[in-house]
C-alpha cells in the first residue's frame, strides 16, 4: 500500500470527498452491519500482535494515500476488530446493534460539534435536557439534574465530588487541606472505579471502607451501619454510601430502601451505581429489583449497555435542584459562558462538567427511544431476562455445566467441567484444574473466532464464565450454539 502514487488532498474536491464517504458508509453496511450481526460469520478473526502491526501497516508517513488505498485500510480495520454486534459476542456489558441508535451516531459524528453553549448546541442542549427528565422520571423523581458523562465511572466519580462538594463547598477552592479524614462506603462487589474516583479526587483508596456482601453478592446493610460506627470512632467523617444496582460479575442488586433508611439515619449522600441495572427500570415485571431507587441523591445509569444505545451513552442524575453541577464544577470561562448573551445562558451547560469539550451523547438514546418508544424498550429488558431463564434451564439439562449463582437479572456464571473432571470434586487438585479450564476454552473460542465469553475468578471461587445475555438480536437458537459450542471445544479436556 505504502509505494502506490499519494493523493495529496480531497479539500476543495467534494464529489471526491462524497465518492469515498459513500463507499466507506458501504463498507460498513457490508461488512459491519450484514456480516457483523450474522451468526454464520465470525465474531473475530484473531491475530498476533506483530502480525497484526504488519498487516495493518500502522506507521504514519509524511506523504497521503490514494482514496483506493484507504477504503482498503477501512476493510482491514474491520476484517480484524472484533464485532460486537454478533450474536454469539457475549464478553462484555454491552453488546448487538440498534440501527436507529447508530444513525443517531452517525448523525452526532457528522456535525461534530460540542454540547457546552446553546449557540453552538442548540438541539443537542435542549433533547439532553429531554433524556435527562424521562430517565429521571423512571428513577421516580419529578425534577432535578444530570448531564451525560464520558462513561459510568465518571458518573460514579462526579456523585463522589458532588457529596463531597455539598458537606465542604470550600473544598473547591482550598483543596484537601481544609478537610477532614472522609470516608465512603461501597460492598465488595462494587465496581473498581470507586477505588479509583477516591484516589484521583485525592480522598485515597483508604478512605473507600468495604461492606460485607451475601451469598448473592448484595451489599448487608447491617454490616453498612457496623462500618458507619467504625469509621466515627476512629475519628473519620463518614460522607457518602455508594450502592450498586447490577454488580458487574454476578448482576446482584444491593437492597436500596434498607442501605437508604441507613443513608438518611446518618445524613450521609446516597449514590447508586445503576450503570449496569438501571435499564431495569423500564420494566414493569423487573424494576422492584430497585425498589428505593428513587431515595437516592444520585444515580449512574449507562444506556449503552443493556438498551443498546451505543458507546458511548453514560447518564448522570441527580435529585438535586440548587444547581449543585454547576457550582461544584463551575469555573465561568468568560470566552465561553458570556453572561450578557442574547438568550437565557441557563442553557449554556458546559460548566456543569470537569471537561470543556463534551461530545453528544444524546441523540442515539433519543432516536432510538422515539423509533421503539418506551414499549418497545420495555420489551428489549424483559426479552434478555426470558433469554438468561432459557440458558439457565437448559445449562442445568446437560453434564458438565454448573452454576455459581441462580441469577437474577442477566449474567449468568457458570463453571464448564470437563469429561477429565466429572465426579472428582472430591479430588484435592479438583479446584485448581477446574481454574485452568475457562482459560483454555477461552483462548480456543477467540482463535477460533466462534464466540466470546468473560471468566474471571471471584472470591475464593476459581475462574468461571460469566454469560452476559443484553444483544436484542438474541434468540434461543443462540443460546442453544453456547452451550455446544462449550462442549465442543472442551470435549477433549
Amino acid at each position: 500500500m505504502a509505494d502506490s502514487k499519494p493523493l495529496f488532498s480531497l479539500d476543495g474536491d467534494p464529489v471526491v470527498a462524497e465518492t469515498l464517504l459513500r463507499d466507506v458508509f458501504g463498507i460498513v453496511v457490508d461488512e459491519v452491519i450484514r456480516k457483523g450481526t450474522s451468526a454464520s460469520e465470525k465474531v473475530c478473526e484473531w491475530k498476533e500482535p506483530e502480525e497484526l502491526k504488519r498487516l495493518l501497516d500502522l506507521e504514519l508517513r509524511s506523504q497521503g494515500e490514494a482514496s483506493e488505498q484507504i477504503l482498503a485500510r477501512c476493510q482491514a480495520v474491520i476484517r480484524y476488530s472484533v464485532k460486537t454486534c454478533h450474536p454469539h459476542f457475549f464478553n462484555q456489558l454491552f453488546s448487538g446493534l440498534d440501527p436507529h441508535a447508530l444513525a443517531g451516531r452517525i448523525v452526532t459524528e457528522s456535525l461534530n460539534t460540542s454540547q457546552y453553549t446553546y449557540e453552538i448546541a442548540p438541539v443537542f442542549v435542549l433533547m439532553e435536557e429531554e433524556v435527562l427528565k424521562k430517565l429521571r422520571a423512571l428513577v421516580g423523581w419529578n425534577s432535578g439534574d444530570g448531564i451525560f458523562c464520558p462513561g459510568g465511572s465518571i458518573s460514579n466519580m462526579y456523585a463522589m465530588n458532588l457529596a463531597r462538594y455539598q458537606r465542604y463547598p470550600d473544598c473547591k477552592q482550598r483543596g484537601l487541606r481544609g478537610l477532614p479524614p472522609l470516608v465512603l462506603f461501597t460492598s465488595k462487589e462494587c465496581h473498581y472505579s470507586i477505588k479509583k474516583g477516591a484516589a484521583f479526587l485525592g480522598l485515597g483508596t483508604d478512605s473507600v471502607r468495604i461492606v460485607k456482601t451475601d451469598e448473592r453478592g448484595k451489599m448487608i446493610p447491617e454490616d453498612l451501619e457496623r462500618q458507619i460506627s467504625l469509621a466515627e470512632a476512629e475519628g473519620a467523617v463518614p460522607f457518602l454510601v455508594s450502592a450498586t444496582s447490577g454488580t458487574t460479575v454476578l448482576g446482584a442488586f444491593d437492597p436500596l430502601e434498607e442501605i437508604a433508611d441507613v443513608c438518611q439515619h446518618h445524613g450521609l449522600w446516597l449514590h447508586v451505581d445503576a450503570a449496569w441495572g438501571g435499564s431495569v427500570l423500564l420494566s414493569q415485571t423487573h424494576r422492584h429489583l430497585l425498589d428505593g431507587i428513587q431515595r437516592a441523591d444520585s444515580v449512574a445509569w449507562n444506556p449503552h449497555k443493556l438498551l443498546t444505545a451505543g458507546l458511548q451513552c453514560s447518564a448522570l442524575l441527580l435529585r438535586d435542584t440548587s444547581n449543585l453541577l454547576r457550582r461544584c464544577h463551575g469555573a465561568q470561562a468568560s470566552y465561553l459562558f458570556q453572561q450578557d448573551k442574547f438568550y437565557d445562558v441557563a442553557l449554556d451547560t458546559g460548566d456543569k462538567v470537569v471537561q470543556c469539550g463534551r461530545r453528544v451523547d444524546c441523540l442515539k438514546l433519543w432516536l432510538m427511544w422515539k423509533a421503539q418508544g418506551g414499549q418497545g424498550l420495555e420489551r428489549r429488558v424483559d426479552r434478555a431476562f426470558a433469554l438468561a431463564r432459557y440458558l439457565v434451564e437448559e445449562l442445568k439439562k446437560r453434564e458438565g455445566f454448573e452454576l455459581v449463582i441462580e441469577p437474577e437479572f442477566v449474567n449468568v456464571c457458570f463453571w464448564f467441567v470437563p469429561p477429565s473432571l466429572r465426579g472428582k470434586q472430591e479430588s484435592p487438585d479438583y479446584s485448581e484444574r477446574l481454574a485452568k479450564v475457562a482459560p483454555i476454552l477461552k483462548e480456543r473460542m477467540v482463535k477460533e473466532g466462534s464466540m466470546m465469553i468473560g471468566y474471571q475468578p471471584h472470591g475464593t471461587r476459581g475462574n468461571f464464565f460469566r454469560v452476559v445475555v443484553a444483544n436484542p438480536a438474541l434468540t434461543r437458537a443462540d443460546m442453544d450454539f453456547l452451550l455446544n459450542e462449550l462442549e465442543r471445544l472442551g470435549q477433549d479436556l
